[in-house]
């Protein structure tokens, strides 16, 4: 059972940042009012899903490199710093990135979903699931090549490669955030309309930075 836990994780963070209006659902609605058709909705999630893969794809790629090189305890404090650093300055400077229209094709929608989700931070949030090495148990003299060809194990990771937990972490974190972005996207657009966010609001930004920042000091105790 432990071993799943943090594939739950990787899902959970997907489901929730799939909750969040700014990360592509709200864009989603916009797309299918303004055609007056449920399909516009639903074609505009695969290039907003691959976005936001790309996005948390980079960061655990990053982390998965940089544990091979940089010792734990630097990674560790680094990783803090900037999770609690971004989370501190999101929190005031919440305004988001304001450049494309509504007139938007597949690569637009990709790069706009990839930026959103890399100016709210979507990746630094899976950072502590992957900061712990590979096993030490290959003796004082193995190189960094060796250890980075070990199977990994991240946060009670069942044994998998490198390539493979990446390719399967981003899989389980993006199947979480398409199924909930779709779900209320779909929802806003066939029963509650855009209006549904005057008369029900919750400033999601603000508690995912302060998660963040709560997880950058989580980290400093792993």
């Amino acid at each position: 059972m432990s071993e799943l836990w943090p594939w739950l994780t990787l899902f959970g963070l997907g489901a929730f940042h799939g909750i969040n209006p700014a990360m592509g659902w709200l864009f989603a609605v916009g797309l299918g009012l303004q055609e007056q058709k449920r399909i516009a909705v639903l074609r505009a999630l695969p290039p907003i899903a691959l976005g936001h893969a790309l996005s948390i794809g980079i960061i655990i790629a990053a982390v998965l490199l940089a544990r091979v090189s940089v010792p734990p305890f630097a990674l560790k404090i680094a990783a803090a710093a900037i999770l609690f650093a971004f989370g501190f300055y999101r929190l005031f400077r919440s305004r988001h990135p304001n450049w494309v229209g509504m007139r938007v094709g597949f690569g637009d929608l990709t790069l706009w979903s990839f930026v959103m989700a890399s100016a709210h931070g979507a990746g630094l949030m899976l950072i502590p699931l992957f900061l712990k090495s590979a096993p030490q148990t290959l003796g004082p003299h193995a190189g960094p090549m060796v250890l980075h060809m070990h199977p990994t194990c991240g946060l009670e990771f069942a044994n998998l490669n490198t390539s493979t937990l990446l390719t399967s972490s981003i899989a389980v974190h993006t199947l979480g955030y398409l199924l909930v972005t779709g779900l209320v996207a779909i929802s806003v657009y066939e029963k509650f309309g855009v209006g549904i966010l005057r008369r029900a609001w919750f400033n999601v930004d603000v508690f995912w930075m302060l998660a963040l920042m709560i997880a950058g000091l989580f980290i400093l105790l792993l």
